[in-house]
């Protein structure tokens, strides 16, 4: 009897547990269609991007701008990257411990980069996920 009260009370702790984390990543929700399919969906290019940016005048805007941001945190991982792999190297001179600083400094870089993409753009305000999803809604509908 009391083995069943305690699987009871596991199973609403479980249960609980599962719903706090779960609206945290909702991102696995919101792809989960588009990711968990037998058949991928085929690859898209700029044009395709700039077709749908062109047609949807709410995430059109959203996802460009979400594009654009894209290159803060690219300008970010190399410099971060290559000065924290040259100041190791400078003071080190261990390869592999220039390697993990490079390594370190373009996910560090790419961080900064992308945080201040988000003040720049003020990505803050909008959807930026929710313009990736109508994107993706709209590539399966036109691919089908």
């Amino acid at each position: 009897m009391e083995d069943s009260s305690s699987q009871s009370f596991f199973r609403k702790h479980w249960e609980g547990y599962k719903e706090f984390w779960s609206e945290r990543f909702s991102i696995l929700d919101n792809y989960s269609p588009f990711v968990q399919r037998e058949k991928p969906l085929p690859s898209w290019s700029d044009s395709d991007v700039e077709e749908f940016i062109a047609s949807d005048p709410v995430h059109g805007p959203v996802l460009k701008t979400a594009r654009e941001a894209v290159n803060f945190g690219l300008t970010g991982s190399l410099i971060g990257a290559v000065s924290t792999a040259g100041v190791a190297w400078k003071y080190s001179r261990s390869l592999h411990g220039a390697g993990l600083s490079f390594l370190a400094g373009g996910a560090f870089g790419w961080t900064f980069g992308h945080e201040i993409a988000n003040h720049w753009y003020q990505l803050y305000r909008v959807d930026t996920m929710g313009a990736q999803v109508k994107f993706m809604e709209w590539w399966r509908n036109k691919s089908e």
